[in-house]
């Protein structure tokens, strides 16, 4: 038993409803898609041999009225000839050539009639397959989504993630250090030549020898 047993139940169907009602609605749209496609194609093979049909009852119909015209003829010669009685024979094997047809034409009638709704079947089908198919589309898209929001969430609250940002501390801290070593490095200036302490020692000599001097004259003047 599909999830459809007849045309009539997938035409009143409500695939809203039925994906509201499943557990997995992408395999359930999956399943409706795929029991309206059949039954959609049992629909036109049904339609076809009803239109096989009548036309080959159209063609005995064709038949049967050259049958009748037969019949006619041969029921005007025989009373032409004086025999009433084998006019009277061949105007009953017409009427019976008649009543095939009348009854042949009554089944053509029938036949138009489940065409028609046959017809009105495929329409209805074809819009029910048309919405399924558009939904098929809406969830697959929903679905995908949800998995990608699902997988970034997992990238980003993962302890992948975690690891990943903890092992940058440890790069940035490396950094840090190398920052300092080479700002270490650089504190207090780079280390005197011996001629410049040279220099600085008699550049010192000579102001201590001019201070001297200066205090020499400021005890004289007093």
């Amino acid at each position: 038993m599909g999830i459809f047993s007849r045309t009539r139940d997938i035409i009143a169907a409500n695939v809203t409803d039925l994906l509201d009602k499943a557990e997995d609605p992408a395999k359930m749209i999956r399943m409706i898609i795929l029991e309206m496609e059949e039954t959609l194609v049992e629909v036109r093979a049904s339609a076809a041999r009803t239109i096989a049909d009548q036309k080959e009852m159209r063609r005995h119909i064709a038949k049967l009225e050259k049958l009748q015209e037969s019949w006619t003829e041969k029921a005007e010669l025989a009373l032409s000839k004086g025999r009433e009685d084998l006019a009277k024979a061949a105007l009953v094997e017409k009427q019976k050539a008649s009543d095939m047809v009348e009854q042949l034409s009554t089944e053509i009638g029938v036949l138009d009639e489940a065409l028609k709704g046959s017809e009105e079947d495929i329409t209805k089908l074809q819009n029910k397959l048309r919405e399924a198919r558009v939904r098929q589309n809406s969830i697959v898209a929903r679905l995908e989504s949800a998995n990608n929001r699902t997988r970034l969430r997992e990238i980003t609250n993962g302890s992948k993630m975690q690891d990943a940002f903890s092992r940058f501390d440890v790069l940035e801290r490396r950094v840090d250090f190398a920052e300092g070593r080479a700002d270490a490095a650089g504190l207090g200036g780079v280390p005197k030549t011996l001629e410049e302490e040279i220099a600085e020692l008699r550049s010192s000599e000579k102001v201590d020898a001019e201070l001297e001097a200066l205090k020499a004259r400021l005890a004289k003047g007093a």
